[in-house]
């Protein structure tokens, strides 16, 4: 635990930033994010009004957290210390030692002709993700929703830029202010950008209180979603500029809605097409009729019953399936005819039923005929 008592100031300039922010150094970045609120709520200037030492401590923690959330400059930090951030170089040693290792100066040299570079100047937010689960019927129709998130915002103190009301910049000590740190590597000299102020050229003198000087605080925010007719499982849909606000003003990313349709009580889905399986009676399929299926469409399909259909039959209704995505049309409903065997016969029934199998003849089932003679010409072989 580090003690805060008198020369706090010096003391900051000198005591380890894994020392300042009480973690390990082997601590992930959800560790130092943890470890940097719980301390910057003790020590807030907002909690300890008028006293120095709280204050002090909160920018010494700020600026250890500016570094150590950074791979960059924390990677930096590591082999050089704070001397890595001073006098312009990497500790006093060779440009090139600045580079972690050689994929840095690969990229940092091939980057701009091949399109591969990091990113100069402030960095977009991050995207988000949102999984929504909705009905087949909204699927059908589309819809209008909202959901509310947890999400970096802009603060609305210093306005995005990490600086305290009042306060300016100065000039990045590590770059001179170009925003880009050079290295050389045998006959090269390769560029990148500074890991100090990440291609700004400048730094925060006074950050923000509120925000810790990163231009960003944690709010819920409700976002409107439109969801287009169509969608499947597993559609996204974008919302632009909704996702984590980027640091000190930069431009926000983007929120994904991920959607996962739930299962229908009566259709199933393949792409456009909709599937159901009615149930008709024997007599239905032996003398045929109608039915009717409700559709998402809201309306009611008539449905054919040839004479003499066969369980397991598919019957197709053009253009009551699901809407085309972002497109013109409609896929087609499926519906598999199973045949029901009567399981509850009235007296009556059964006598009308014993009276038709009596003025059976075979040729009423083909099917079944065909079979049976297979068997007896099997039977018969066997026996000569």
């Amino acid at each position: 635990m580090t003690e805060w008592g008198v020369g706090v100031s010096a003391l900051s300039l000198d005591i380890d930033y894994y020392e300042l922010l009480e973690v390990e150094r082997t601590a992930d970045e959800k560790t130092l994010k943890t470890a940097y609120r719980r301390l910057a709520m003790e020590c807030h200037p907002d909690r300890n009004p008028g006293c120095e030492k709280s204050e002090a401590k909160f920018k010494a923690i700020s600026e250890a957290y500016d570094v150590l959330k950074d791979p960059q400059k924390r990677a930096a930090y590591d082999r050089f210390g704070k001397a890595a951030f001073e006098n312009g170089g990497m500790g006093g040693r060779g440009g090139a030692q600045g580079f972690s290792d050689f994929s840095d100066i690969f990229e940092s040299f091939f980057g701009d002709a091949f399109g591969g570079g990091r990113q100069r100047g402030p960095v977009r937010g991050a995207d988000l993700r949102y999984d929504m689960e909705i009905t087949l019927d909204d699927a059908f129709h589309g819809k209008s929703t909202e959901v509310k998130i947890d999400v970096a915002e802009h603060c609305g103190d210093c306005s995005g830029t990490g600086a305290q009301p009042g306060t300016g910049t100065r000039r990045c000590n590590l770059c001179g202010g170009h925003g880009k740190v050079r290295a050389q590597q045998g006959f090269f000299v390769v560029e990148r950008t500074c890991p100090t102020c990440h291609g700004r050229g400048e730094i925060i003198e006074s950050p923000c209180r509120k925000c810790g000087g990163d231009g960003r605080v944690e709010a819920r925010k409700t976002v409107q979603v439109t969801i287009p007719p169509g969608v499947d499982d597993g559609t996204r849909v974008r919302v632009a500029g909704k996702g984590e606000a980027g640091p000190n003003g930069a431009a926000a990313g983007d929120l994904y809605i991920f959607l996962h349709v739930a299962r229908h009580k009566v259709f199933e889905r393949d792409g456009t097409t909709l599937f159901c399986r009615a149930p008709i009676s024997f007599t239905t399929a032996a003398l045929g009729g109608e039915i009717e299926i409700p559709g998402l469409d809201g309306k009611r399909h008539v449905i054919n019953i040839p004479e003499g259909i066969q369980s397991g039959k598919q019957l197709r209704q053009r253009g009551a399936g699901m809407p085309v995505l972002q497109g013109r049309g409609h896929g087609d409903l499926v519906v598999q005819i199973d045949v029901e065997t009567p399981t509850r016969l009235t007296k009556e029934q059964r006598e009308i039923l014993c009276q038709f199998r009596e003025t059976e003849t075979g040729e009423e089932c083909p099917q079944s005929q065909g079979f049976f003679g297979r068997i007896k010409e099997f039977w018969d072989d066997l026996t000569d």
